[in-house]
Protein backbone atom coordinates (compact mmCIF):
# COMPACT_ATOMS: atom_id res chain seq x y z
CA UNK A 1 0.00 0.00 0.00
CA UNK A 2 1.34 3.61 -0.64
CA UNK A 3 1.97 6.55 1.41
CA UNK A 4 -0.25 9.08 0.39
CA UNK A 5 2.70 12.01 0.76
CA UNK A 6 4.74 10.10 -2.06
CA UNK A 7 2.06 10.74 -4.85
CA UNK A 8 2.91 13.54 -7.05
CA UNK A 9 -0.58 15.43 -8.00
CA UNK A 10 -0.53 14.24 -11.73
CA UNK A 11 -0.05 10.43 -10.37
CA UNK A 12 -3.10 11.42 -8.07
CA UNK A 13 -5.06 12.91 -11.36
CA UNK A 14 -3.80 9.62 -13.14
CA UNK A 15 -5.37 7.56 -10.16
CA UNK A 16 -8.64 9.44 -9.86
CA UNK A 17 -9.19 8.55 -13.97
CA UNK A 18 -8.35 4.96 -13.68
CA UNK A 19 -10.58 4.54 -11.20
CA UNK A 20 -13.38 6.33 -13.45
CA UNK A 21 -13.40 9.19 -11.19
CA UNK A 22 -12.97 13.04 -11.71
CA UNK A 23 -9.57 14.87 -12.17
CA UNK A 24 -10.43 17.21 -9.91
CA UNK A 25 -10.46 14.47 -7.12
CA UNK A 26 -6.91 15.10 -7.40
CA UNK A 27 -7.12 19.37 -6.35
CA UNK A 28 -9.65 18.08 -3.45
CA UNK A 29 -7.31 15.53 -1.72
CA UNK A 30 -4.48 17.92 -1.73
CA UNK A 31 -5.94 20.34 -0.16
CA UNK A 32 -7.13 18.53 2.46
CA UNK A 33 -3.49 17.31 2.95
CA UNK A 34 -1.50 20.34 2.62
CA UNK A 35 -3.76 22.99 3.01
CA UNK A 36 -5.82 21.90 5.58
CA UNK A 37 -3.34 19.52 6.96
CA UNK A 38 -5.97 16.43 7.64
CA UNK A 39 -4.51 13.01 8.48
CA UNK A 40 -7.15 10.67 7.14
CA UNK A 41 -9.48 10.36 4.58
CA UNK A 42 -12.72 10.18 6.39
CA UNK A 43 -11.88 13.85 7.45
CA UNK A 44 -12.36 15.28 3.89
CA UNK A 45 -15.91 15.20 4.23
CA UNK A 46 -16.75 16.86 -0.08
CA UNK A 47 -15.33 13.33 -0.98
CA UNK A 48 -18.40 10.80 -1.67
CA UNK A 49 -17.96 8.07 0.92
CA UNK A 50 -17.37 5.01 -2.10
CA UNK A 51 -14.08 7.41 -3.29
CA UNK A 52 -13.05 7.77 0.38
CA UNK A 53 -13.69 3.63 1.13
CA UNK A 54 -11.45 3.35 -2.25
CA UNK A 55 -8.54 5.53 -1.23
CA UNK A 56 -8.57 3.96 2.67
CA UNK A 57 -7.99 0.80 0.23
CA UNK A 58 -4.75 1.80 -1.45
CA UNK A 59 -3.10 4.37 0.34
CA UNK A 60 -2.15 4.97 4.11
CA UNK A 61 -0.72 7.61 5.74
CA UNK A 62 2.62 5.79 7.83
CA UNK A 63 3.97 8.33 9.68
CA UNK A 64 7.79 8.97 10.94
CA UNK A 65 8.47 10.41 14.63
CA UNK A 66 10.37 13.17 15.97
CA UNK A 67 12.47 11.53 19.01
CA UNK A 68 14.75 13.87 19.94
CA UNK A 69 16.07 17.74 19.05
CA UNK A 70 18.68 20.08 20.06
CA UNK A 71 18.82 23.82 20.11
CA UNK A 72 21.09 26.32 19.49
CA UNK A 73 20.84 30.36 18.26
CA UNK A 74 18.30 30.16 15.37
CA UNK A 75 18.89 26.21 14.67
CA UNK A 76 17.08 23.40 15.90
CA UNK A 77 18.50 19.72 14.78
CA UNK A 78 15.82 16.98 14.92
CA UNK A 79 15.97 13.24 15.10
CA UNK A 80 13.47 11.13 13.35
CA UNK A 81 12.49 7.29 13.23
CA UNK A 82 11.01 5.90 10.51
CA UNK A 83 9.12 3.02 10.42
CA UNK A 84 11.29 0.32 10.18
CA UNK A 85 13.27 1.87 13.21
CA UNK A 86 16.26 3.51 11.45
CA UNK A 87 17.13 7.29 11.95
CA UNK A 88 17.42 10.29 9.94
CA UNK A 89 18.08 14.07 11.05
CA UNK A 90 17.06 17.29 9.55
CA UNK A 91 18.19 21.02 10.76
CA UNK A 92 15.54 23.59 10.79
CA UNK A 93 17.47 27.28 10.24
CA UNK A 94 16.11 30.53 10.98
CA UNK A 95 17.54 33.43 8.92
CA UNK A 96 15.90 37.12 7.97
CA UNK A 97 14.87 35.81 5.14
CA UNK A 98 12.77 32.74 6.41
CA UNK A 99 12.89 29.36 7.86
CA UNK A 100 15.25 26.94 5.98
CA UNK A 101 14.90 23.15 6.97
CA UNK A 102 18.13 20.77 5.62
CA UNK A 103 16.26 17.42 4.85
CA UNK A 104 18.21 13.79 4.21
CA UNK A 105 17.51 12.06 1.40
CA UNK A 106 18.77 8.40 2.55
CA UNK A 107 19.73 6.34 5.70
CA UNK A 108 23.60 6.61 5.49
CA UNK A 109 25.96 8.03 2.15
CA UNK A 110 28.07 5.77 0.54
CA UNK A 111 29.64 8.46 -0.76
CA UNK A 112 32.58 8.17 2.01
CA UNK A 113 33.75 11.77 2.00
CA UNK A 114 36.30 11.82 4.46
CA UNK A 115 35.09 14.85 6.41
CA UNK A 116 31.59 13.99 6.72
CA UNK A 117 30.09 12.30 9.88
CA UNK A 118 27.19 11.04 7.50
CA UNK A 119 29.27 8.67 5.76
CA UNK A 120 30.79 6.66 9.09
CA UNK A 121 27.33 4.93 9.03
CA UNK A 122 27.21 3.36 5.47
CA UNK A 123 24.08 4.00 3.68
CA UNK A 124 21.03 1.43 4.99
CA UNK A 125 18.52 2.25 1.95
CA UNK A 126 17.39 5.47 0.06
CA UNK A 127 14.48 7.27 1.66
CA UNK A 128 11.18 6.90 -0.02
CA UNK A 129 9.21 10.00 -1.26
CA UNK A 130 6.78 10.34 1.52
CA UNK A 131 9.92 10.25 3.83
CA UNK A 132 11.09 13.37 2.88
CA UNK A 133 7.80 15.41 2.28
CA UNK A 134 7.33 14.18 6.09
CA UNK A 135 10.35 15.60 7.35
CA UNK A 136 8.58 18.94 6.63
CA UNK A 137 4.89 18.66 7.78
CA UNK A 138 6.37 17.01 10.98
CA UNK A 139 8.10 20.00 11.96
CA UNK A 140 5.40 22.62 10.58
CA UNK A 141 2.98 21.05 12.77
CA UNK A 142 5.53 20.85 15.37
CA UNK A 143 6.56 24.20 15.70
CA UNK A 144 3.55 25.40 13.79
CA UNK A 145 5.95 27.57 11.50
CA UNK A 146 5.95 27.54 8.05
CA UNK A 147 8.88 26.37 6.34
CA UNK A 148 9.74 28.69 3.22
CA UNK A 149 13.15 27.46 1.92
CA UNK A 150 14.20 23.69 1.51
CA UNK A 151 17.89 22.20 0.83
CA UNK A 152 18.36 18.68 0.39
CA UNK A 153 22.13 18.80 2.11
CA UNK A 154 21.07 16.56 4.97
CA UNK A 155 22.41 12.82 5.37
CA UNK A 156 22.68 11.09 1.82
CA UNK A 157 24.01 11.97 -2.04
CA UNK A 158 20.26 13.03 -3.42
CA UNK A 159 21.08 11.96 -7.03
CA UNK A 160 21.63 8.93 -5.55
CA UNK A 161 17.87 8.86 -4.52
CA UNK A 162 16.90 10.85 -8.20
CA UNK A 163 14.07 9.30 -9.11
CA UNK A 164 12.47 9.56 -5.10
CA UNK A 165 14.54 13.30 -4.92
CA UNK A 166 12.68 14.32 -8.04
CA UNK A 167 9.00 13.24 -6.91
CA UNK A 168 9.90 15.03 -3.59
CA UNK A 169 10.44 18.27 -5.34
CA UNK A 170 7.20 17.94 -7.51
CA UNK A 171 5.19 17.27 -4.32
CA UNK A 172 6.90 20.30 -2.24
CA UNK A 173 6.88 22.58 -5.36
CA UNK A 174 3.38 22.40 -6.55
CA UNK A 175 0.91 24.85 -5.78
CA UNK A 176 -1.40 22.83 -4.76
CA UNK A 177 0.93 21.49 -2.39
CA UNK A 178 3.22 22.34 -0.15
CA UNK A 179 4.14 25.19 -2.56
CA UNK A 180 7.55 26.18 -1.86
CA UNK A 181 8.71 28.03 -5.00
CA UNK A 182 11.53 26.30 -7.28
CA UNK A 183 14.28 28.97 -6.12
CA UNK A 184 13.72 28.24 -2.76
CA UNK A 185 14.59 24.68 -3.03
CA UNK A 186 18.09 23.80 -3.33
CA UNK A 187 19.84 20.58 -4.54
CA UNK A 188 22.99 19.49 -3.23
CA UNK A 189 25.14 16.91 -5.10
CA UNK A 190 28.79 15.58 -4.35
CA UNK A 191 28.71 15.62 -8.45
CA UNK A 192 27.52 12.67 -9.79
CA UNK A 193 27.11 13.34 -13.03
CA UNK A 194 24.99 11.27 -14.90
CA UNK A 195 21.76 12.51 -12.97
CA UNK A 196 23.34 16.29 -13.33
CA UNK A 197 22.76 15.47 -17.08
CA UNK A 198 19.36 14.05 -16.14
CA UNK A 199 18.30 17.13 -13.61
CA UNK A 200 19.19 19.84 -16.69
CA UNK A 201 16.61 17.88 -18.75
CA UNK A 202 14.15 18.71 -16.16
CA UNK A 203 14.62 23.05 -16.81
CA UNK A 204 13.64 23.17 -13.51
CA UNK A 205 13.75 26.14 -11.62
CA UNK A 206 15.50 24.36 -8.88
CA UNK A 207 18.93 25.66 -6.96
CA UNK A 208 21.86 23.27 -7.88
CA UNK A 209 24.88 23.00 -5.55
CA UNK A 210 28.00 21.11 -5.73
CA UNK A 211 30.04 19.94 -3.04
CA UNK A 212 33.67 20.77 -4.26
CA UNK A 213 35.99 21.57 -1.23
CA UNK A 214 38.77 21.07 -3.67
CA UNK A 215 40.44 23.02 -6.27
CA UNK A 216 42.36 19.80 -7.64
CA UNK A 217 41.81 16.15 -8.60
CA UNK A 218 44.90 15.06 -6.28
CA UNK A 219 43.34 16.48 -3.27
CA UNK A 220 39.66 16.02 -4.31
CA UNK A 221 40.38 12.37 -4.61
CA UNK A 222 41.79 12.36 -1.23
CA UNK A 223 38.98 14.08 0.43
CA UNK A 224 36.03 12.87 -1.84
CA UNK A 225 36.57 9.33 -3.68
CA UNK A 226 33.63 10.04 -6.03
CA UNK A 227 35.83 12.46 -7.57
CA UNK A 228 37.90 9.28 -8.89
CA UNK A 229 34.72 8.11 -10.97
CA UNK A 230 34.28 11.50 -11.51
CA UNK A 231 36.90 13.84 -12.25
CA UNK A 232 36.98 17.85 -12.00
CA UNK A 233 37.51 18.22 -15.52
CA UNK A 234 34.14 16.62 -16.90
CA UNK A 235 32.60 17.95 -13.71
CA UNK A 236 33.33 21.10 -15.00
CA UNK A 237 32.63 20.46 -18.21
CA UNK A 238 29.04 19.24 -17.52
CA UNK A 239 28.00 22.47 -15.01
CA UNK A 240 29.10 24.84 -18.02
CA UNK A 241 26.69 22.70 -20.05
CA UNK A 242 23.72 22.82 -17.20
CA UNK A 243 24.54 26.80 -17.18
CA UNK A 244 23.87 27.03 -20.36
CA UNK A 245 20.52 24.94 -21.05
CA UNK A 246 19.03 26.13 -17.55
CA UNK A 247 20.40 29.80 -17.32
CA UNK A 248 20.95 28.87 -14.03
CA UNK A 249 23.47 29.79 -11.44
CA UNK A 250 25.53 26.99 -9.52
CA UNK A 251 26.64 27.07 -6.19
CA UNK A 252 29.79 25.77 -5.08
CA UNK A 253 30.32 24.18 -1.53
CA UNK A 254 33.25 24.85 -0.33
CA UNK A 255 34.23 23.59 3.59
CA UNK A 256 37.56 25.03 4.64
CA UNK A 257 39.48 22.57 6.66
CA UNK A 258 42.80 24.06 8.67
CA UNK A 259 45.87 23.31 6.63
CA UNK A 260 43.87 21.10 4.17
CA UNK A 261 42.02 23.31 1.61
CA UNK A 262 42.69 27.04 3.04
CA UNK A 263 45.63 27.76 1.34
CA UNK A 264 45.89 30.93 -0.68
CA UNK A 265 47.05 28.74 -3.60
CA UNK A 266 44.22 26.87 -3.43
CA UNK A 267 42.34 30.24 -3.74
CA UNK A 268 43.96 31.02 -6.75
CA UNK A 269 43.46 27.12 -8.06
CA UNK A 270 39.58 27.41 -7.21
CA UNK A 271 39.89 30.61 -8.78
CA UNK A 272 41.13 29.48 -12.48
CA UNK A 273 39.15 26.42 -12.25
CA UNK A 274 35.77 28.13 -11.96
CA UNK A 275 36.52 31.72 -13.85
CA UNK A 276 33.95 32.72 -16.36
CA UNK A 277 31.37 30.47 -14.88
CA UNK A 278 27.85 31.56 -13.56
CA UNK A 279 28.79 30.70 -10.30
CA UNK A 280 29.65 31.80 -6.81
CA UNK A 281 31.21 29.76 -3.77
CA UNK A 282 29.90 29.73 -0.62
CA UNK A 283 32.33 29.11 1.99
CA UNK A 284 31.80 27.08 4.58
CA UNK A 285 33.46 27.11 8.00
CA UNK A 286 33.72 23.14 9.23
CA UNK A 287 31.39 22.11 11.98
CA UNK A 288 34.15 19.75 13.70
CA UNK A 289 32.81 16.00 13.73
CA UNK A 290 34.66 13.00 15.41
CA UNK A 291 37.09 12.93 12.29
CA UNK A 292 39.59 14.38 14.33
CA UNK A 293 41.80 14.64 11.60
CA UNK A 294 39.80 18.20 10.23
CA UNK A 295 39.48 20.99 12.25
CA UNK A 296 38.24 24.37 11.29
CA UNK A 297 40.06 26.87 9.41
CA UNK A 298 41.24 30.10 11.44
CA UNK A 299 39.61 32.98 10.93
CA UNK A 300 42.44 34.40 9.37
CA UNK A 301 42.62 31.73 6.82
CA UNK A 302 38.94 32.10 5.93
CA UNK A 303 39.43 35.86 5.28
CA UNK A 304 42.56 35.68 3.07
CA UNK A 305 40.90 32.34 1.08
CA UNK A 306 37.71 34.89 0.88
CA UNK A 307 39.75 37.91 0.01
CA UNK A 308 42.10 35.65 -3.02
CA UNK A 309 38.46 35.10 -4.83
CA UNK A 310 37.39 38.22 -4.33
CA UNK A 311 40.18 40.49 -6.01
CA UNK A 312 40.09 37.43 -8.73
CA UNK A 313 36.48 38.86 -9.88
CA UNK A 314 34.56 34.99 -8.14
CA UNK A 315 31.51 35.53 -6.28
CA UNK A 316 32.13 34.20 -2.64
CA UNK A 317 30.10 34.08 0.29
CA UNK A 318 31.02 33.04 3.59
CA UNK A 319 28.38 31.14 5.38
CA UNK A 320 26.81 32.16 8.36
CA UNK A 321 27.83 29.27 10.78
CA UNK A 322 25.00 27.81 12.55
CA UNK A 323 24.59 24.92 14.82
CA UNK A 324 28.08 23.65 16.12
CA UNK A 325 26.54 24.13 19.46
CA UNK A 326 24.31 21.45 18.77
CA UNK A 327 26.22 18.99 16.79
CA UNK A 328 24.54 20.16 13.26
CA UNK A 329 27.20 18.58 10.78
CA UNK A 330 25.56 16.17 8.85
CA UNK A 331 25.05 12.70 10.63
CA UNK A 332 26.24 14.20 14.03
CA UNK A 333 23.15 13.67 16.06
CA UNK A 334 22.38 10.04 14.70
CA UNK A 335 25.50 9.00 14.89
CA UNK A 336 25.65 10.16 18.47
CA UNK A 337 22.33 8.64 19.28
CA UNK A 338 23.59 5.42 17.75
CA UNK A 339 26.04 5.01 20.16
Amino acid sequence: MKNIYGVTFSQLEDYFTNINDKKFRATQVYDWLYKKRVKSFDDMPNIKKEIREKLNSDFNFSDIKIIAENKGKDVIKFLFELNDGEKIEAVLMLHDYGNSLCVSSQVGCNMSCTFCESGRLKKVRNLETHEMVLQILKIEEYLNMRISHVVLMGIGEPFDNYDNVVKFISIINSGKGIDIGSRHITVSTCGVIPKIKEFMNLKSQVNLAISLHAPNDELRSRLMPINKAYPLKELIETLKEYIKMTNRRVTFEYILLNDVNDSKENAIELAKLIKGMNAYVNLIPYNETSHIEYKKSKKENIDIFYDTLKKNNINVTVRREFGSEVSAACGQLRANYMK
